[in-house]
């Protein structure tokens, strides 16, 4: 027999669906929803109600984008260089790169990242996609803003060699990120020093 009520308990097991949350953790939001106005938990069930329907990819980039949208702001915006290219392999990393405030080119999301143990070949991911944008839009350069992880560094290998015959210049975030830290979890000044930094292949 559960000490707890059922509602409160099938909270707690759904918030420890939720990644980097424990048994603890789920605890403690589930209390805090449960003691605090009910409000916070009616504003959180209308977030998570609308969140599948409001959302799309955008079908040029694969940023996350209002589903009324046609394409990302980050690519229809006139001052946004569209011959530049930031591959990166999740829309949230977008996120880390706009904080350093300095970034006018364009975005492309991978959608993942090569990982033949977690079943994840170069095929599932956005790059035929990114192929077709170097023609469409003429791009110059293409910046692998992959993570500094096994993963990552396969992930821009096969990409730099898919980009061999194409004469566009790839270039990769300098190595003041961190072995091991996700793009998103990087602090503006490292960040920002990688993107200046970057290098040729």
């Amino acid at each position: 027999m559960s000490v707890l009520p059922r509602a409160l308990s099938d909270l707690i097991y759904s918030l420890e669906g939720l990644p980097g949350v424990g048994p603890r953790t789920a605890e403690r939001y589930a209390y805090f929803l449960v003691q605090h106005d009910k409000s916070i938990s009616k504003k959180l069930e209308k977030s998570l109600s609308n969140i599948h329907d409001s959302i799309k990819l955008c079908p040029i980039t694969f940023a996350l984008i209002d589903s009324n949208m046609d394409s990302s702001p980050l690519y229809s915006d006139s001052n946004r260089d569209k011959r530049v290219i930031a591959v990166v392999a999740s829309p949230f990393d977008i996120l880390a790169i706009e904080r350093i405030g300095s970034y006018q080119g364009t975005y492309h999301v991978l959608g993942g990242l090569v990982s033949p143990i977690d079943g994840i070949g170069p095929e599932q991911l956005h790059i035929a996609e990114l192929l077709r944008r170097i023609k469409d839009d003429s791009v110059l350069e293409i910046i692998l803003a992959t993570n500094a992880s096994v993963e990552g560094e396969t992930t821009a290998l096969y990409i730099n060699q898919a980009l061999n015959d194409t004469g566009v210049s790839v270039t990769r975030l300098a190595r003041g990120l961190p072995i091991g830290v996700d793009l998103e979890y990087a602090d503006q000044i490292t960040l920002g020093r990688a993107m200046d930094g970057r290098t040729a292949l």
